[in-house]
């Protein structure tokens, strides 16, 4: 039983993984990463999430490892606290309390127990270095109240902030200023690039720093793409800098790799470019990376790169530049038009990913499954470019079958509208493109959705537009003699009065279609599409339509752009109840008779949960979001949940999840990110520091275990098979993360061995065959000895007929008897 007060809005995912440079565990094993209120730690190897620090009340904006202790981690929040962790166990240490809004942070080996941060305390636009000491104390929460301030007039973004030469300075851009700050001298040095005003330099912006770690070299990026390389800056009238020019657009990040001897950059062109010695004739490439370079860091060991990316991608190279792994988070679309949905199939959360693509997003696991190419043509990064959007998508109720719509308009007279219908493909695991219709309608498509009732055989799918037409659309045989198909055609139209189809969905059981025309509901016979009934209350267009479902499915529920929410009863064709509600999302649970709907107000959305029977809210929460939430959807559950209170039963059987205008994935929950991971996940860290390794598991314990079972069975005649689940070679190598195991070549003999038997000892099958092959052997002597015992036999009987008769067995039946006492029956006790 869940406690009523545990219930919360919690941010479940799809936070920006891309928001600060990631960090590299001091072994190059974990790579940390910021993501919203947490801090995510996952593994370079298999890509999987192994722990999230939560602690955080606010955004995390800076992480760094501890310097003295490479098992702990650094991080701080605009919650205006400076935590401290330790990662293997994923427990939190202690909690300095600076009272600033701290924006980035950073940390010094040679600054013992002191870390840096970016604060703005006066003026909003106006942001300071200051140092931090951190005070030694037993307690788990203390006050850091000693700052004192660095560099004053710098740029709130980390990128802008760099210390180099192991310490001995740091250097901080903004706008065209380059500030040097020596720790020894405590003095600064100010340089001073050409103002836009002059054609020739009008780019000439710093965007990126990067120290030389063992040099007094600094590395700045620019907005014409251009990379200079400072020297000889201590000295403020004898400074140089050479430029290094690659990139066509403004430099994103740059980082020296560990010893110095390469630069790294990246920006919008997606490419991944190594200074080898910073001269310009050594350049090495990683191209198509995908999307625009955010962040580049380095790992403390320097074997492996890693590279943020716009589409909420971190992408972990090795040094030969080559890509190992990808973690992918949930890819944050300028526009979400199609909402959001659910694949039958995989449970994944589904809508727009990357530029004419659906991205597929695990709600459990949060991170990327795969993106369906939907547009198929190669993406244009050109700001004034018109580009090809995919609009709408909708699944029938198996996930068979995939209708999209992409349209591209440059002119009003000019719309490009086509329709797509996709087949899932058992073989290839992934949709396949079956049918494909250019202009399905004159104009813009408002909504599309199959009918999901399970007594149609075959599928039907309908579109509503602009253009005053709704189409019903079924698969049909398009086979030929060359090959057997199948394909969408048009079966009907439908209209009403000119007007534009805004909206429409099928009931439950696939009867009635209700189309909405403007301010009017019509309902048409979906075997015969005729015109049923008509509802019209004049309060405004039809934004969101459903009908109800299990016992409410009578009734059919309307919300208009006038903020007036409809209920209508199906039986009576008449107005059972409305309420004045402004609805941004209204959804119903596929498992029950609720409905939920999110009303924008002032002060915030608010959430209403009712069944279409009763006019009296379920359940309400306000505030959900203080920003507007835009879509919505349920999410059924694989294990029902165990709420009691009234209040709260809606969510048993489904889970809500609901997106806001941010793209901030937010869902009613009890359980903390922590405990949603998986429990592979969780034991990946605390089985790597154990002394004993799975290689050892493996075989180790097996020998032994196996030479204790092979004494047992020699002193015993009879052997049972033994069980592959007992077998701990099996075992093991199930259990155990796939990063960690030795190489397949190796194991295969050691695992192929342990499930054959010993050649001392012998199975009951066997000896029933040895058994079997004796009585071949005394085939012979057995018919002379039955020979003589029938003699003997008849003889008794002649001499003892008063006497009780004592029945004798035969050499044969002996031997039988034997088998079976052989046998080992011993599985009869068990049931």
């Amino acid at each position: 039983m869940v406690a009523e007060e545990s219930v919360r809005v919690v941010r479940c995912g799809g936070s920006e993984l891309n928001f600060r440079r990631a960090v590299f565990s001091a072994d190059s094993k974990y790579i940390f990463c910021v993501s919203g209120d947490f801090v995510k730690v996952h593994s370079t190897a298999t890509e999987e999430c192994v722990h999230i620090l939560q602690g955080h009340r606010n955004l995390v904006t800076g992480i760094q490892l501890n310097p003295n202790n490479h098992l702990q981690l650094y991080s701080c929040s605009f919650d205006g606290t400076i935590k401290l962790w330790d990662y293997i166990d994923g427990i939190l240490i202690k909690t300095f309390t600076v009272g600033h809004k701290l924006h980035a942070l950073f940390t010094l080996a040679c600054a013992e127990d002191s870390v840096f941060v970016i604060i703005n305390k006066e003026k909003p636009d106006v942001f300071q270095l200051f140092s931090v000491k951190l005070p030694k104390s037993s307690s788990r929460e203390t006050e850091a109240k000693e700052l004192y301030l660095v560099l004053d007039y710098i740029n709130q973004s980390p990128k802008c902030v760099a210390f180099g030469n192991e310490g001995e300075y740091v250097a901080a851009v903004r706008d065209f200023y380059l500030s040097v700050y020596f720790f020894k001298k405590k003095t600064t040095s100010r340089f001073t690039l050409s103002s836009s005003k002059n054609k020739k330099h009008a780019k000439n912006n710093f965007t990126c720093v990067a120290c030389h770690p063992k040099e007094d070299c600094i590395a700045t990026g620019h907005k014409d793409g251009k990379i200079r390389l400072w020297r000889n800056f201590d000295d403020g009238k004898k400074y140089t800098y050479t430029c290094l020019h690659w990139h066509h657009d403004m430099v994103m990040d740059l980082a020296f790799s560990v010893t110095g001897t390469s630069l790294l950059s990246g920006g919008r062109e997606s490419v991944l470019v190594e200074w080898r010695d910073a001269t310009e004739k050594k350049k090495e490439f990683l191209p198509r990376l995908g999307a625009t370079i955010e962040h580049i860091s380095v790992s403390p060991a320097g074997d492996l790169f890693c590279t943020s990316h716009s589409d909420n991608k971190i992408i972990i190279i090795h040094r030969n530049l080559e890509a190992s792994a990808v973690i992918q988070g949930l890819v944050k679309d300028s526009n979400i038009f199609t909402g959001l949905m659910i694949d039958p199939r995989t449970k994944a959360l589904v809508l727009n990913g990357k530029p004419g693509h659906l991205q597929f997003y695990s709600l459990q696991h949060d991170k990327q499954l795969y993106n369906l190419d939907i547009i198929q043509q190669e993406y244009i990064n050109d700001d004034g470019l018109i580009q090809i959007e995919l609009t709408k998508a909708a699944f029938d109720c198996c996930g068979n079958w995939l209708a999209t719509v992409e349209q591209r308009q440059e002119k009003e007279t000019e719309l490009e509208l086509q329709m797509k219908l996709w087949m899932y493909n058992k073989k290839t695991q992934g949709f396949v493109l079956n049918t494909k219709i250019n202009m399905p309608h004159e104009d813009h498509i408002t909504a599309l959705c199959f009918c999901n009732a399970e007594k149609f055989e075959n599928p039907t799918l309908v579109t509503a537009s602009k253009d005053g037409h709704f189409k019903v659309w079924i698969l049909t045989d398009d086979s030929d003699i060359y090959k057997k198909a199948v394909g969408w055609t048009c079966d009907f139209v439908g209209s009403y009065h000119k007007y534009q189809a805004t909206n429409c969905c099928f009931s439950e059981d696939g009867s009635l279609l209700a189309v909405s025309f403007e301010e009017i509901v019509t309902i048409w016979d979906s075997e015969t599409w005729e015109l049923k009934c008509t509802f019209c209350q004049r309060a405004g267009n039809i934004r969101h339509l459903c009908f109800g479902r299990l016992t409410c499915s009578k009734y059919l529920l309307g919300a208009t752009e006038n903020g007036i929410l409809c209920c209508w009863n199906l039986l009576s064709c008449a107005l059972e109840w409305s309420a004045k509600l402004t609805i941004r999302v209204m959804e119903p649970d596929p498992r029950s008779e609720n409905i939920a709907a999110v009303s924008q107000s002032s002060a915030g959305s608010d959430l209403f949960v009712f069944k279409p029977s009763e006019p009296r809210p379920l359940y309400i929460q306000k505030n959900i979001s203080r920003e507007e939430v835009q879509w919505g959807v349920f999410v059924p559950r694989d294990v029902p949940e165990s709420f009691t209170s009234e209040a709260y039963q809606w969510l048993n059987r489904s889970q809500f999840y609901f997106l806001t205008k941010s793209q901030s994935l937010l869902t009613f929950s009890t359980k903390s990110p922590e405990e949603k991971l998986t429990p592979t996940s969780k034991q990946l860290l605390a089985e790597e520091s154990l002394p004993t390794t799975p290689f050892y598991f493996i075989l180790g314990k097996h020998r032994q275990h196996q030479d204790k079972k092979i004494n047992e069975a020699l002193e015993s005649e009879l052997v049972q098979l033994p069980l592959t689940e007992n077998i701990p070679a099996i075992s093991e190598l199930l259990h155990t993360p796939a990063h960690v195991l030795p190489s397949a070549s190796f194991l295969c003999s050691k695992f192929v061995n342990s499930l054959l038997l010993s050649k001392e000892t012998k199975s009951g099958e066997e000896i029933l065959e040895d058994v079997d092959m004796e009585e071949e052997k005394e085939s012979g002597d057995d018919s002379d000895e039955e020979r003589d015992f029938t003699e003997k036999t008849q003889d008794t009987n002649d001499t003892d007929l008063g006497e009780d008769i004592i029945h004798q067995l035969s050499k044969s039946e002996e031997k039988e008897l034997r088998k079976f006492r052989k046998v080992d029956y011993s599985w009869i006790t068990v049931l």
